[in-house]
């Protein structure tokens, strides 16, 4: 609750007081001491939601309480009736007010309450310009970022459901969500949507199904309404625990012209609790319908790379290689033949040329060697250690010789005469 106050801390300096469990101030004097404080505090602008109304006829004083429904705090209004006549045309309870009022103490019941001095209503228009400037201040925090929102589970077996008591938002969501898949089980928190206590009431449910471990996803449901009956889905302590919660949470307020703050903050908005129901549970008869379908392609894509395996296969038999396969065998045995035949006969080729080679060379060797000149009638002379007699100096007379013939050998005698 904005409230404008000047200068209370020297009056708080003032009031204090020298007190021990032996000296203790009594009630009265407490009392006293608060209420001269509150007298110096002065008038105060102070801005809220109209809980109560009261007007009596023939009273001259109007009462009211003044919520904040933030905080779950209210305060005691009272005005004259000139006061409140001036605006009871538009305003009435439920309403936002702004109040000038002054800040008074009743001492014998110890109760604070505000004397209104003048009552201004809080118009549509700058009730959505805050909100447009709350927004812009959430959205530089970057609580409507993109990436921190968390994806949804594609079957949730536990929904947590944020709704009017018996509203038809909460009858949209069961029956439709029962409808696609009979199997999903809720756990419902029914909530004051609008008015006062809606905040407070939206904020705790919000918060105890996020601590339980089953629930999968959260919706907070609400059939739409009017800008001032929504303004509590766009209240900031609402939009800052939703986007502390670690469980997703859908938006389902169903308003589209203005879209209150809480579809921003949302992992997912559904434009109304029937489309939350759709978008969070999927439908059995199109899943089982997808599994048809998935099934029946599988089955297609198997039997055509079986058939395209086949064709493979018959085109590689029909290949002449396989329809005959000692048919390259018998080929190449043919060249093998050949090949083996041209080797034999080079190889006899050379074996050939090289027996004449070696008939001849053993013809020259034959002609040329001591024994064929032996028979040819010629002898060789050497003495007894073996020498061949070359020239006659190289025998003495009378010195026995061996002479060797084609047949053998014999001994002689030199002629010192024949020298």
């Amino acid at each position: 609750m904005p409230v404008c106050v000047v200068g209370p801390c020297r009056y708080a300096r003032r009031m204090a007081v020298n007190t021990s469990a032996e000296s203790p101030l009594p009630v009265g004097e407490v009392s006293r001491l608060i209420g001269g404080w509150i007298d110096r505090l002065g008038a105060v602008w102070v801005e809220g939601q109209i809980t109560q109304l009261s007007r009596r006829p023939g009273a001259g004083v109007v009462f009211l309480t003044l919520r904040d429904p933030s905080y779950d705090i209210s305060v005691a209004v009272t005005c004259y009736r000139q006061v409140f006549d001036a605006v009871a045309d538009v305003v009435r309870e439920g309403a936002r007010v702004v109040v000038h009022a002054k800040p008074e103490w009743y001492a014998p019941r110890g109760q604070l309450s505000l004397r209104a001095a003048e009552i201004r209503p809080v118009g549509v228009g700058e009730l959505l310009a805050r909100l447009e400037q709350l927004k812009k201040s959430l959205a530089a925090e970057g609580l409507f970022a993109p990436e921190r929102k968390k994806p949804l589970p594609f079957l949730p077996q536990l929904i947590g459901l944020v709704c009017g008591r018996a509203s038809a938002a909460e009858r949209d969501v069961l029956e439709n969500a029962r409808h696609r898949w009979p199997a999903v089980r809720f756990e419902v928190r029914n909530v004051a949507v609008q008015g006062v206590h809606a905040v407070p009431q939206v904020v705790q449910a919000v918060k105890e199904l996020d601590a339980l471990e089953d629930v999968d996803v959260i919706i907070v449901a609400r059939g739409g309404g009017s800008v001032e009956d929504l303004l509590p889905f766009s209240d900031e302590q609402l939009v800052r625990a939703v986007a502390g919660c670690r469980t997703p949470v859908v938006s389902a307020i169903g308003h589209e012209p203005d879209n209150p703050l809480l579809d921003h903050v949302a992992d997912l908005r559904a434009s109304t609790p029937t489309d939350a129901a759709k978008k969070v549970v999927p439908d059995v008869g199109e899943e089982l319908q997808r599994v048809r379908e998935l099934r029946d392609r599988a089955r297609r894509c198997a039997v055509a790379l079986v058939e395209r395996e086949e064709r493979g296969l018959a085109h590689a038999l029909a290949r002449p290689c396989m329809e005959d396969p000692h048919r390259m065998v018998d080929e190449r045995a043919d060249q093998v033949a050949s090949l083996v035949d041209r080797s034999r006969r080079t190889l006899r080729h050379l074996l050939d040329r090289a027996d004449s080679e070696l008939r001849h060379t053993h013809a020259r060797v034959v002609a040329l060697s001591p024994a064929a000149t032996l028979r040819r009638g010629y002898a060789v002379l050497q003495k007894a250690d073996g020498h061949v007699v070359r020239s006659p100096d190289d025998v003495a007379a009378g010195e026995a010789l061996r002479a060797r013939v084609a047949e053998g050998e014999f001994t002689v005698r030199a002629d010192n005469q024949g020298s």
